[in-house]
């Protein structure tokens, strides 16, 4: 098989279309953000890391879509060893343009962790 089929877990893991930079060049709070796209039908994941010891509060972020965004996943978790800081398990996005996509939210976003949001919905 090719390389591909090794690495690549769904259709897109591979294709530019699967992925798209939100926050790249946030130096002075060292917040990195990207979106992974999967195929039709499946829900887009907006993926959030701070490289710092203190929290990001009130961070405005762009998201591909308005509508109710679950935390998945949050690294500052208890369960982790963490402080359990994060988002009450979901957020709301609005339509306000932030980092070239349509919607945004405000979000907290822990301490030396990273967290990832799926669209829900309205």
């Amino acid at each position: 098989g090719d390389w591909s089929s090794d690495v690549c877990s769904s259709d897109l893991d591979c294709e530019m279309e699967g992925f798209r930079w939100v926050v790249v060049e946030d130096r002075n709070q060292s917040v990195f953000a990207y979106v992974r796209f999967g195929e039709w039908g499946d829900k887009p994941v907006v993926v959030v890391s701070n490289f710092t010891p203190m929290p990001r509060d009130h961070y405005r972020l762009g998201f591909p879509m308005a509508g109710r965004w679950r935390e998945i996943v949050n690294t500052n978790a208890g369960f982790y060893g963490g402080s359990n800081l994060g988002n009450g398990g979901e957020i709301r996005a609005e339509a306000q343009e932030s980092h070239g996509l349509p919607a945004s939210a405000s979000i907290l976003v822990p301490p030396l962790a990273t967290v990832w949001f799926e669209y829900v919905g309205e």
